[in-house]
């Protein structure tokens, strides 16, 4: 039995993405993908349009999360399953708060070295103000003003780690990331560990350590998981009895990220943890 074919991390215009939840809903079905997850950064936003939308088609789905949780300056993104929304309001709260604070850090930064960019300019960059401030916001601000041709460029010119207008204020840590998701009655899961700057033992360390608070499986199938990737982190999921998670991380229509790539198929002990009958 391979379980249930399923993408469980996805990206709408609520944050750094720009699909809708019924291109998700629909293209997933296309694919014979039967089970999604919207896992929006710092925010669920989207998640009841899109669990509508799932409803309406058929379609098996868990509401999500993608928080930009850090180690320092070391990105660590942590995936949460499930939670209960007014459990997590309080940390979302404080994630949306936080990202006010880092996007004014980031202009008063750009501001110094001749960048004039303001607070309006990355608004209009918004789906909707009422999510996170997103740097992807900011990087598209600068495209707008003519700054840079992709926001990709503008992010690896400006907004990176190292590049001056860099900024990790406010990012909450991976021990308490998966403190909060768990609380909420969520299912926490390390995201793309290969994307994780992070030496090899410190890596395994640092996930180890993370089981003590509550975290639950890691993303082993991801679209740009080399194979000797995908099957060192099975090895080190089934070593420190993790579940095995996956997802493209699709955040447009066109790219080279795409719905159900790669093939993932959610096991039952999955999809216990994720509360799907």
């Amino acid at each position: 039995m391979k379980g249930i074919r399923a993408d469980l991390h996805l990206h709408t215009a609520y944050s750094d993405g720009s699909l809708t939840p019924e291109y998700i809903v629909n293209n997933a079905i296309s694919k014979g993908i039967k089970l999604v997850a919207v896992t929006d950064h710092d925010c669920m936003e989207g998640c009841n349009n899109f669990l509508a939308a799932t409803r309406q088609k058929g379609l098996l789905a868990v509401s999500g999360a993608e928080i930009s949780a850090y180690c320092g300056n070391v990105k660590f993104h942590t995936l949460g399953y499930g939670m209960d929304e007014n459990k997590f309001r309080l940390f979302l709260d404080k994630l949306y708060k936080g990202s006010c604070v880092r996007a004014e850090e980031i202009i008063s930064k750009l501001n110094k070295i001749g960048v004039e960019i303001t607070l309006n300019d990355v608004n209009l960059c918004r789906f909707s103000l009422t999510a996170p401030i997103h740097v992807m916001h900011v990087a598209n601000a600068l495209v707008n003003r003519g700054y840079a041709d992709t926001p990709f460029r503008a992010f690896g010119k400006y907004l990176a780690c190292g590049k001056p207008a860099f900024s990790s204020a406010c990012r909450p840590a991976p021990e308490e990331t998966v403190k909060e998701i768990t609380a909420a009655g969520g299912f926490a899961v390390v995201a793309h560990p290969a994307r994780i700057d992070l030496d090899g033992q410190a890596l395994y360390d640092k996930i180890k350590s993370l089981k003590d608070s509550g975290l639950g499986g890691i993303e082993v199938y991801y679209s740009t998981h080399t194979n000797k990737e995908t099957d060192y982190y099975n090895k080190l999921a089934k070593s420190l009895e993790l579940v095995v998670t996956g997802g493209s991380d699709t955040h447009h229509p066109v790219g080279n990220r795409e719905i159900g790539k790669p093939e993932f198929f959610a096991s039952p002990e999955l999809l216990e943890k994720l509360k799907i009958d």
